[in-house]
């Protein structure tokens, strides 16, 4: 059986990316759609949240090959709950954003170090072993809570607006791809640095769809954005399961 077969998690393109950002707007409108819209506070969203992406990513596991509805649940899974995870950190515990992205970024620094020591090399594609799997999904947890953390942090420590903070992360964004195409640099590392990067982008976005007119916001509110971003998850999904029969058949 060819080992793309038994691969289980997404493969890297611009249909990945595009996803990622969509999947992290969802992840950032509906964990403050939980949190402060629906007024449960950031313990209750966690633990919301915690369930459901331990639920997901118990399937996740469990299935035998990469499932694209499955895969992206838990990649929104990872988002809402990161969300939770660095507002948590930030405004229960005090820590600020900038303590918080430090915490978070030592505990991806920590998974991807503990990935390295076991296999010697981090590839992201294919994955076909469960524990090399359950490393990435830490590293994606740990990313997405990193990323929401910075983004908050460029908004609320730095004053930017919502939109000058995507244009900044979105800069980011670009480098990464340029060195990607022009530079002999570490893939690996830059896809991790992109990975970590759209969760802001996403997040930012996120904010201007919801925030109110005053902060620089859309005030679009949470639940319809959280819809929309639904709505388009769901056709890439599609278009993705599409593709994935399709290669089953030839």
């Amino acid at each position: 059986m060819n080992i793309k077969t038994l691969n289980k998690v997404a493969e890297v393109g611009l249909v990945f990316w595009l996803m990622k950002i969509v999947a992290t707007t969802l992840g950032e409108t509906l964990g403050d759609f939980m949190s402060m819209t629906l007024h449960l506070g950031y313990a209750m969203g966690i633990a919301i949240t915690l369930c459901f992406f331990g639920m997901v990513l118990f399937v996740q596991l469990s299935v035998k090959k990469y499932i694209p509805a499955i895969y992206w649940l838990v990649i929104v899974g990872t988002t809402t709950l990161g969300t939770e995870i660095s507002d948590f950190i930030d405004r229960s515990l005090h820590l600020g954003y900038a303590w918080g992205s430090l915490l978070l970024l030592s505990g991806l620094a920590l998974t991807l170090w503990l990935w390295y020591k076991k296999y010697k090399q981090l590839s992201v594609f294919p994955i076909t072993e469960r524990t090399k799997e359950t490393y990435y999904w830490i590293a994606v947890l740990f990313s997405n809570s990193l990323g929401t953390a910075f983004g908050d942090f460029l908004s609320d420590n730095m004053g930017l607006s919502y939109l000058y903070g995507a244009m900044v992360t979105g800069a980011i964004i670009l480098i990464v791809v340029l060195l990607h195409y022009l530079s002999k640099l570490n893939q690996i590392l830059l896809f991790w640095i992109a990975f970590v990067f759209t969760r802001p982008f996403g997040a930012t976005f996120g904010d201007f769809l919801t925030k109110p007119l005053a902060k620089g916001g859309l005030a679009l509110g949470t639940l319809p954005s959280s819809l929309v971003s639904i709505a388009i998850m769901t056709l890439f999904i599609l278009a993705l399961h599409r593709g994935e029969h399709s290669k089953n058949q030839s």
